[in-house]
């Protein structure tokens, strides 16, 4: 149970503990909220740890990032490395540099299990299949999203549910889901259209370098990963690939955090085996730690800022996009008016619209390496006096409908290449 797990950490390592509508607080060291955002279909809490400074809310500049497990219930080695995450980071505070740094300058949100359900259901486990794969209403949560592709008319899980709800609480920049089943990082798109390269058995997002690196980024520094050392070999190069370049799959996560979100998320496979002997959990930490680290620091990539008028005032629900890499919902700021765009050093032109006005143009040049911790900080402040209107999330500026349907040439999604499928028939049949 995670709820026992959070109280021992608090007894063994003699933070103060407040009870506050559910949630616990780590006031002693201001570093850990522990919240639930939601309730399994059996009423189980949703729990997320919230690791930095201001844990309790949001602080203009420090980017949010989040982790999220065990969405699919027999996949527990995500759930289980999270829980040890959680541990290393709050007891490494103010001893260990590196971590003190990542908590001084990011907002660390971490779920270990999106579907309790499912995993309190495996009674007899396996490498393979267990009965608590899908939520208890026998729904699979890796398929319930809305999809930019294809209208995706399942019913919406309370799980999926209290996850879009929370990704609108937050301004997210950076996340990854963790899986099991197979060793490779998967980056989006999940499903396309031609426009996307799904006549190439691929489908990429404007972003495709950015993801590409943020999976290597996590691969290379896992040796089982970056080699694929499963048996069945699936040809994945240095631990990487595309999703749909894998299976197409329709109402995931990790499309709809991009779309809808405009946070960045990445798809860890992290065991060939989906619910291993517990002796093998040491191994699994070892293995995915350092990559676990490296990857919440990439949230501090590329740029920066908030937006303001004239007058100085911050404006929300501006548009903030890079010229050559728009997406397909505009990126807008948030009720701040700060924008974080995740990109690979060199120059960009940066393009600010605001309704009524002609687009603002910034040049920006992301050096090589980041500086502290911290993305280039570059504010805008545009030549006129703006208007600042909250968008409610009744009335979203994105309709959660298949966006990409008016692009030219939508048909029957292009299948990976015969030997891919062939090699990864049985993983997709229980994946």
């Amino acid at each position: 149970q995670i709820s026992p797990f959070l109280a021992e950490l608090v007894r063994t390592y003699k933070f103060s503990l407040r009870h506050c509508q559910h949630s616990l607080w780590f006031p002693a060291y201001m570093t850990g909220l522990s919240t639930h955002q939601g309730h399994s279909l059996l009423s189980r809490n949703l729990w997320v740890l919230v690791v930095g400074r201001s844990p309790k809310e949001h602080r203009i500049g420090i980017p949010e990032f989040k982790y999220v497990a065990n969405m699919h219930g027999d996949e527990a080695v995500g759930r289980e490395l999270l829980l040890h995450l959680i541990e290393y980071l709050v007891t490494r505070d103010g001893r260990d540099p590196e971590i003190t740094n990542l908590i001084n300058s990011t907002r660390i949100h971490i779920m270990p299990s999106m579907n309790p359900d499912g995993f309190e259901a495996v009674v007899k486990p396996d490498c393979f299949y267990n009965e608590g794969r899908d939520n208890s209403n026998f729904y699979d949560l890796n398929r319930n999203f809305p999809d930019a592709f294809e209208f995706n008319e399942v019913p919406r899980q309370p799980e999926t549910v209290a996850v879009m709800k929370w990704l609108n609480t937050e301004t997210f920049v950076l996340s990854a889901n963790l899986h099991g089943g197979a060793l490779v990082a998967s980056y989006p798109f999940d499903n396309g259209v031609p426009a996307t390269g799904t006549s190439y058995s691929r489908s990429l997002t404007p972003d495709d370098d950015v993801f590409q690196y943020l999976a290597n980024t996590y691969a290379s520094r896992n040796p089982d990963m970056k080699r694929n050392s499963c048996r069945i070999k699936t040809g994945f190069s240095n631990g990487i690939i595309n999703g749909y370049s894998w299976y197409p799959l329709k109402g995931g996560m990790q499309d709809y955090n991009y779309i809808w979100a405009q946070c960045f998320e990445i798809t860890l496979e992290l065991s060939c085996c989906k619910y291993p002997r517990k002796e093998k959990l040491p191994s699994f930490w070892k293995d995915n730690k350092d990559s676990l680290i490296e990857y919440i620091k990439q949230v501090h990539i590329g740029v920066k800022g908030r937006v303001f008028d004239q007058n100085e005032t911050p404006l929300s629900n501006v548009t903030v996009e890079v010229q050559d890499r728009k997406h397909i919902c505009p990126y807008r700021t948030n009720k701040f008016g700060e924008y974080y765009l995740l990109l690979l050093p060199g120059s960009y032109v940066i393009e600010v619209t605001v309704p009524g006005h002609d687009p603002h143009l910034i040049e920006v040049t992301i050096p090589p390496k980041s500086h502290n911790f911290s993305a280039l900080k570059k504010d805008i402040l545009l030549p006129f006096r703006g208007q600042s209107d909250h968008i409610s999330e009744s009335n979203p500026l994105c309709p959660r409908i298949p966006l990409y349907r008016e692009l030219e040439g939508h048909s029957a999604a292009t299948k990976p290449s015969l030997f891919l499928f062939l090699v990864t028939l049985f993983h997709i049949l229980f994946k």
